[in-house]
């Protein structure tokens, strides 16, 4: 069994044109995977009972990171959270995008009249970084981190990690370390942290957690997505509420957040016995699920404070479609692809 690194951050919204549209201009999220309209008949246990119409758009930013699966609701309405989230709610708080330029990040946002946070600080482990807030009302950190997979003249790249507020990080460890393989603990402090001062419910005492993984990954699209690291925040002095409180998976949003893996059947027992069955297990219903242009398997797992952890296994993907060009990995095996076919991803890219 291998997770080769974070394949995307699932964002639901009320529109799913329009976000693209602004996440191309501002984030570079502008590599298109796939584009596709489906029912999402797989996810009963997340949907009250019930498949769901869906529009769903995978964009990768070829700078590295994971990408955003930009996810919405076609035949219900999409229901939004009815407060704002505060810093240390129960599940994915922010979304963390990487930077190599963190001041010229923060200077090309200030010039576009983003809403921006935070001024830049530095985090406990002194690297630099800074808050904004998309049109959606998610809450992004960019966090400067000199990996980049093929310079652009964007200013960030795609998803090093994300914020998650946790119930107890001892007890979402075991989904975090134990199941996901983040087994490096940079900090673990408990106070209140300056860096956080702006952000709604920052200025309160909080147990916060930095992991990274110690491996190096070498999946097929490893090089690609890079490293990642993961945060758990726990508030200390006010009770935290579930974001997804009386809403549905699909909803606006962080919706989960989704590994790249091989070895679903491994994978399957080792979160059976760590206590995290799988909620969702596409290869229990097909040999293999079909999402348009491309096909995988894919399961989820719920971890303790209620974030929902997708793993996706890749069968087949279209390189170049129009040459009819696909990799089918149970053929090619899953060995690290060349960063010169990666690199034609570019070929991909909607202005």
């Amino acid at each position: 069994m291998k997770i080769n690194g974070i394949q995307q951050l699932g964002v639901g919204v009320v529109d799913v044109h329009e976000a693209w549209k602004w996440y191309r201009e501002h984030f570079s999220m502008d590599i298109l995977m796939f584009d596709e309209e489906a029912v999402a008949e797989l996810m009963l246990p997340h949907t009250d009972g019930k498949p769901r119409a869906r529009h769903a758009i995978l964009a990768l930013n070829m700078e590295g990171g994971g990408g955003f699966e930009i996810w919405q609701h076609t035949e219900k309405e999409p229901t939004p959270i009815s407060s704002e989230i505060l810093l240390g709610d129960l599940g994915i708080n922010i979304g963390v995008l990487k930077s190599d330029n963190i001041e010229a990040a923060y200077q090309r946002y200030k010039d576009a009249n983003l809403n921006l946070v935070t001024e830049i600080t530095s985090s406990p482990s002194q690297r630099k970084h800074f808050f904004l807030k998309d049109p959606y009302k998610n809450l992004w950190e960019v966090k400067e981190h000199a990996e980049v997979f093929k310079k652009e003249s964007g200013v960030n790249g795609g998803v090093l990690g994300t914020i998650i507020g946790v119930k107890n990080i001892e007890e979402s460890l075991v989904v975090y370390r134990d199941i996901l393989g983040f087994d490096e603990t940079v900090y673990d402090e408990t106070r209140v942290f300056d860096d956080f001062s702006g952000i709604p419910g920052g200025n309160h005492l909080f147990r916060r957690v930095l992991l990274r993984h110690t491996d190096i990954k070498n999946g097929a699209f490893s090089r690609l997505f890079g490293k990642s690291e993961i945060e758990l925040v726990e508030v200390k002095d006010r009770t935290p509420k579930s974001i997804y409180e009386g809403r549905i998976w699909g909803d606006p949003g962080f919706i989960h957040l989704c590994y790249d893996i091989n070895g679903m059947d491994e994978l399957r027992e080792k979160a059976k016995d760590c206590g995290f069955p799988f909620t969702v297990d596409s290869a229990r219903a097909m040999d293999t699920f079909d999402m348009g242009d491309a096909a995988g398997n894919f399961a989820y797992i719920q971890a303790p404070e209620g974030t929902l952890i997708e793993f996706v296994e890749t069968h087949k993907i279209p390189l170049i479609k129009k040459l009819g060009w696909y990799i089918d990995f149970r053929k090619r095996g899953n060995h690290p692809l060349p960063n010169w076919i990666l690199s034609l991803f570019r070929f991909k890219r909607v202005r």
